[in-house]
């Protein structure tokens, strides 16, 4: 799940949360979660100032963000001293999994 800018959103996009008239969970609910952005639907949103949606996955890369690549390269550094102790490699294997399961070949993160 990703929080962006209305106007990053693009048709396609699927909806994490509800969106709500104030951008609060109090206001009015005007679309809820799970529903798939249009170009009307994203247009309607801007004409009622809403400014941040949640979307799932993250597909909107923002500046520095780290791809798949280097965070994996990332974890190798932090684990090179301790590779040796069984657990800690297998801890290891673990999370390095769970990063690419959860980010696949390209590198977006996905929902679970």
């Amino acid at each position: 799940m990703q929080k962006i800018p209305l106007m990053t959103a693009r048709a396609g996009m699927m909806l994490a949360r509800d969106v709500f008239s104030n951008e609060s969970a109090i206001g009015i609910p005007i679309c809820g979660k799970k529903t798939e952005l249009t170009d009307a639907l994203i247009a309607r949103l801007e004409k009622l100032k809403v400014q941040t949606i949640y979307v799932e996955g993250s597909p909107v890369r923002e500046d520095g963000e780290l791809n798949l690549e280097n965070i994996l390269h990332d974890l190798d550094s932090r684990f090179a001293k301790v590779r040796q102790d069984p657990l800690t490699a297998k801890l290891h294997d673990i999370y390095a999994d769970y990063l690419q399961r959860s980010m696949g070949e390209s590198g977006e993160r996905k929902t679970e």
